[in-house]
């Protein structure tokens, strides 16, 4: 990639500006408040997760084949508050959105997610405010690290993999875009990102 052909940047959110939309660690909080089986209810989230990210399945859909299963104490809407309520905003978010505002780059996002949890953190924190176009699972059928969805992403922007930067938490989806021929990074922590964001755009500058 040289240095001055960047167009597109492409993020994931879960893990980087916000918490995971329901990762292990909310099912094992919810596992706790509601008296469930985390071992049962996690052996039947796997199998069907992917099919509720991809939007085959709606949450109701989703929380029939592993929550309510039998009856229980507690209502469906109590749970889809306590789903909603682990998203919380991350310190990369709050400093991505001030740095937008002069980087010279659109943004995009390529994210696994459930469209009840996707449309609510897209919403709730205003994630409209960095990015230009979203390309979330729900939407479009497919989920990382399917290479089809960042081959959509860069087609939706009219963007060669060499145009494009792509930051993830997760190193199997970095290396998956990698294979791409996208220049890819781990999010480990805020400084580091930072610093890695701050450089191309200063490159971008200097054109």
């Amino acid at each position: 990639m040289t240095k001055n052909n960047l167009k597109i940047l492409l993020f994931d959110i879960g893990g980087i500006l916000l918490s995971n939309g329901w990762g292990h660690q909310s099912r094992k909080l919810a596992s706790e408040k509601f008296g469930l089986d985390y071992t049962e209810i996690n052996e039947l989230h796997n199998f069907i997760f992917n099919v509720y990210e991809i939007g085959s399945i709606t949450l109701d859909e989703y929380l029939d084949r592993v929550i309510f299963t039998r009856p229980r104490d507690f209502t469906k809407e109590d749970f889809k508050a306590f789903i909603y309520e682990q998203s919380v905003e991350l310190p990369t978010l709050k400093w991505l959105k001030e740095w937008k505002r002069d980087c010279g780059f659109r943004v995009i996002s390529v994210n696994n997610e459930g469209k009840e949890l996707n449309d609510y953190r897209v919403k709730k924190f205003k994630l409209h405010e960095f990015f230009d176009a979203f390309v979330s699972s729900c939407e479009v059928k497919m989920r990382k690290p399917d290479p089809g969805i960042w081959q959509l992403a860069m087609g939706i922007a009219q963007a060669s993999p060499d145009q494009c930067v792509y930051f993830d938490d997760r190193i199997m989806f970095v290396e998956a875009a990698t294979r791409l021929g996208i220049r890819s990074f781990q999010h480990t922590d805020l400084e580091s990102t930072k610093k890695i964001l701050e450089q191309l755009k200063e490159e971008n500058h200097n054109k």
